[in-house]
């Protein structure tokens, strides 16, 4: 690895060192190991292992010498993102609305985008700043198996949520498709059952999500896959089209149309939340890139998260002005069955649930898998009982609930803000220099505290709203 002169000690230089774009982080303490050059940081201790840092074996040093030579454009790149950024959580965001009043979801929608475009970029910078290249590598170079076990939970709880969610939303789409194409099926024996939520919930999760879960290569999924940022398009358009030609008996009260601020004003930002965060997928997104540094990154960044703010606002709008206090957590609910547009959006988003469920199924067993089998040989038959158990569960609590705004508020509230909100911040608290009170840090922060209050407040009062139904 090239050697860093004692004059340049205090600064790092990330990408490309002839492109004029790149930035420079300063740093103090710099130290340069064998392997890759780190910020001086303190190693937690931990009760049952050794000190954090280039000693540990369990997430090797990455080289950083060794820089891709292939890559996406920004405008691939952009495509990317967006497709993480625009996913099922959007058909929840006319609820939030509902839940805080429609000044308010306005103004939260605008300044969490902003929040998350920082916190995906503060993320890579912690990538760069501890020689790490994945979230979770990032959580245990900074806090050690705290650290990991803090990722883990977080990110098994929003993938596995996603799940839950996914199950409701088939069970939501599916049937009203069926009974829209085949009206008179409802009276035709056992074929009428195609129109039960539950046994179509069922159904489609045993035959199709579960053989899809069982795949080892999630690589497989990735045709099917891309189907997800069209049916997310289709859906958006045709919420907005049909939204103002329902008919009168389907609108919500004109009188709370225009509030300001509603009581549930924390479980709409677990939902927005929910909608929004990507971090998960943004290193590999930055590694993708033919040049990446961090102002080419900040571009992609900043025109993701922008053009999802301008489809979410438009979503969320066109639900929520038409529908206002009857908006359902699933927007698509609220429209009548025959309704032959928002039959085919159905259609899209049911669909893509089939393949968007087996990937979050993918997550939730890697997590399991690295953090309690990662020195362990690969398992068929470990492979199969945890997919069983994680389809089973998810299918489960489908079953016992219908109510997807739930779904949304305590994944989005107890996981998804964690993810985008504290652990990113913390993360570079932890490695930057100076103390915490310094300019450079207080925007981390307040993002740390923002982050914690709206994750306990949030789940708490959904938790509470489950509880006295």
């Amino acid at each position: 690895m090239q050697k860093i002169s004692e004059e340049h000690d205090n600064s790092v230089r990330i990408g490309n060192e002839n492109e004029e774009d790149d930035e420079i982080i300063s740093l103090h303490n710099i130290r340069e190991t064998e392997y890759l050059i780190v910020p001086e940081v303190h190693y937690p201790e931990d009760d049952d292992s050794s000190n954090v840092g280039e000693e540990s074996t369990m997430l090797p040093s990455v080289d950083t010498t060794k820089m891709p030579q292939d890559g996406g454009t920004l405008f691939e790149s952009c495509l990317l993102m967006s497709n993480s950024i625009i996913g099922a959580g959007i058909i929840g965001l006319p609820f939030s609305f509902k839940e805080a009043g429609i000044w308010t979801g306005m103004i939260l929608l605008i300044v969490l985008t902003v929040v998350v475009d920082w916190t995906i970029r503060l993320l890579v910078i912690n990538s760069k700043l501890s020689g790490r290249n994945s979230y979770q590598d990032v959580m245990y170079f900074c806090f050690g198996k705290s650290g990991l076990i803090a990722i883990s939970v977080f990110q098994f709880a929003f993938a596995f949520g996603g799940m839950c969610a996914f199950c409701v939303i088939i069970g939501d789409t599916i049937p009203s498709v069926v009974a829209s194409i085949f009206p008179s099926i409802v009276d035709v024996p056992i074929l009428d059952l195609l129109t039960h939520r539950r046994f179509v919930i069922v159904l489609c999760t045993v035959c199709v999500s579960y053989p899809l879960s069982l795949y080892r290569d999630i690589s497989k999924l990735a045709k099917a896959s891309g189907l997800a940022l069209i049916s997310m398009v289709v859906i958006v358009v045709a919420v907005a089209i049909e939204g103002p030609q329902v008919a009168p008996e389907f609108r919500g009260l004109d009188e709370v149309r225009w509030d300001f601020v509603h009581r549930e004003l924390f479980q709409a930002i677990g939902v927005i939340s929910f909608a929004f965060v990507c971090h998960h997928n943004s290193l590999l997104i930055f590694d993708s890139l033919k040049k990446p540094t961090l102002n080419r990154f900040a571009a992609v960044t900043h025109f993701s998260t922008g053009i999802s703010m301008i489809a979410c606002i438009l979503m969320a709008l066109s639900g929520y002005l038409v529908f206002t206090d009857k908006t359902e957590g699933n927007i698509l609910n609220n429209f009548p069955r025959n309704n032959f547009l928002i039959n085919i959006a159905r259609f899209c988003f049911g669909f893509n649930m089939f393949t968007t469920l087996p990937l979050e199924a993918f997550v939730c067993r890697e997590v399991i898998e690295i953090y309690f089998f990662s020195n362990s040989p690969q398992s068929f038959m470990r492979h199969v009982i945890s997919t069983t158990a994680l389809v089973g569960g998810a299918m489960t609590i489908s079953l016992l609930t219908s109510d997807l705004g739930i779904v949304l508020e305590l994944t989005g509230g107890f996981s998804a803000t964690a993810l985008a909100y504290i652990l990113p911040p913390a993360c570079f608290l932890k490695l930057a220099s100076g103390d915490w009170k310094s300019r450079k840090k207080i925007p981390a922060v307040a993002c740390v505290a923002f982050g914690i209050g709206v994750m306990i407040l949030s789940t708490v009062l959904s938790i509470a709203k489950i509880v006295t139904k």
